[in-house]
């Protein structure tokens, strides 16, 4: 996920502004099931203060134990992890264990590629053995083919017998929250958890502060006659929650151009038949491709009743919308859960 690994970058920097050496410890393989899929990372610094994880907490010891060799030498290697008699998970994990260092040329490259929501591709060089020392490391190459290397010494080769871990870092999930009520505070402070670049729209009337919204990447104040959208892409989910019958559909009908991956409107079931209805009234060759990404009222059916509760609801119908999941308990689920 691009927040995590943003996480890690500004912690490095802090860390570099300190003086301390860093080392990154990556899955780039697995063999069986694990708690977390290959790609995830974990940053340790030299006085051993992590950041990030790998699995639910045993590898992350076990890691820590191991990587005093490479801040002495600054050599990488690789080390596995059998959790199928230690944690259950039934795999084992190949980790990339690395020097870690950020110049400011990456940062800036890395900086723009945030701002301008382009993705970026990661390759890890590694081998499938139990450990090993030697010329692994990963290579991160931004849009405009820039690449850079996370320890200066590295040069990324792939010789005989050694694999390669491609992992692409996609621009982070956009949400869009059109209303500047306590419920609407309460579904960025939820959705600011999972990393999402969260843009406001309060009213122009009662325009709110990016303070008043916690973890929000802007808060404007505008109207559904003014409001002007841009970089509404797949990967974006808009919930409209204006408590307003007749501001909701106006901002609809704005929307009716772009394709977002989800529209939720608050409201009572009964308002879905009736903004239907008046859609078709003022766009009569209105798509059905735009009405399926329409859920009103927002939220999946799990008794929420607290406006964090309901925050949490429809969040949990983006994310199974997004990953194309139709929600049910995971008791009732033989096999594996990620797939």
């Amino acid at each position: 996920m691009i927040h995590e690994f943003k996480e890690i970058i500004n912690q490095t920097v802090i860390n570099q502004q300190k003086g301390l050496k860093n080392v990154l410890a990556s899955v780039v393989f697995l063999e069986g099931s694990s708690y977390r899929k290959p790609g995830v990372k974990m940053l340790i610094s030299e006085d051993l203060n992590t950041l990030g994880a790998v699995s639910g907490g045993c590898v992350e010891k076990e890691i820590i134990h191991r990587i005093k060799s490479v801040f002495i030498d600054e050599k990488p290697k690789i080390i596995t992890y059998d959790g199928r008699y230690k944690l259950g998970c039934e795999g084992i994990l190949y980790i990339l264990i690395e020097p870690f260092f950020i110049t400011d040329a990456f940062l800036n490259s890395f900086s723009k590629a945030l701002k301008n929501r382009e993705s970026i591709k990661i390759e890890s060089s590694f081998t499938k053995k139990d450990e090993a020392i030697g010329s692994f490391g990963s290579r991160v190459t931004f849009k405009n083919k820039k690449q850079f290397s996370f320890s200066n010494s590295f040069d990324f080769k792939t010789p005989e017998n050694t694999n390669v871990f491609t992992q692409i870092l996609k621009p982070a999930f956009k949400l869009i929250i059109i209303g500047g009520e306590h419920d609407a505070v309460k579904l960025c402070k939820i959705a600011a958890n999972l990393g999402w670049e969260i843009d406001v729209i309060t009213s122009v009337k009662d325009s709110k502060l990016l303070s008043d919204f916690p973890g929000a990447n802007s808060v404007v104040g505008d109207s559904p006659e003014t409001i002007k959208f841009k970089n509404i892409e797949e990967n974006t989910a808009i919930v409209i929650m204006n408590h307003s019958y007749v501001k909701d559909l106006k901002y609809v009908l704005k929307l009716v151009e772009y394709s977002p991956k989800y529209i939720g409107i608050l409201g009572a079931p009964k308002r879905r038949e009736r903004l239907f209805n008046e859609l078709f009234e003022y766009v009569p060759d209105i798509s059905d491709e735009f009405l399926d990404i329409i859920y009103t009222p927002a939220g999946l059916h799990i008794g929420a009743q607290t406006p964090e509760e309901i925050a949490i609801s429809i969040v949990a119908e983006i994310l199974s919308v997004i990953r194309k999941k139709e929600p049910f308990s995971l008791r009732n689920l033989n096999g594996k859960i990620n797939i």
